[in-house]
């Protein structure tokens, strides 16, 4: 049973540094099976796939994989196989990784850049880019003798 926290102290805010070093020690195996192994499957043939982040559970079973094909083109179809194939990929993973146990994987499509292209777009925009340029300053306020 988990404690509440004690008065004093606030409770953790994000992911512990265990979880962050065995999310960087996955994703960086998972690069090297991405690239070195073949997976049989149509919509991850000739598709080279960025493993952005993993993000691990505190109780280091379960581990949630953010991808994004090149390109970002066909996404969805890239998570799907993926999503597939993790049994596969996460008998590699056991191999080349040095953990208790080796974490179930999820492969979700990475959100990020289609969130920094709109964001680009927005600002870009005539209308937000009159508002974010430096206007000069108003005389207007001042009392007129």
């Amino acid at each position: 049973m988990k404690r509440p926290p004690s008065p004093g102290r606030a409770a953790p805010k994000g992911p512990s540094q265990r979880q962050l070093r065995a999310g960087e020690l996955v994703r960086h195996a998972l690069v090297e099976i991405l690239r070195e192994e073949e997976i049989n499957d149509p919509a991850l043939a000739g598709v080279p796939v960025t493993v952005t982040e993993v993000r691990v559970n505190p109780d280091l079973r379960h581990a949630t994989v953010y991808v994004e094909p090149l390109g970002g083109e066909h996404a969805d179809e890239v998570v799907k196989a993926l999503n597939k194939h993790a049994k596969f990929v996460r008998g590699h993973l056991g191999r080349m990784i040095d953990m208790r146990f080796t974490p179930d994987l999820h492969f979700r499509h990475d959100e990020t850049f289609n969130e920094a292209a709109r964001m680009a777009r927005l600002f870009d925009d005539p209308r937000v880019r009159q508002d974010l340029s430096p206007q000069p300053p108003s005389d207007s306020w001042k009392d007129e003798d």
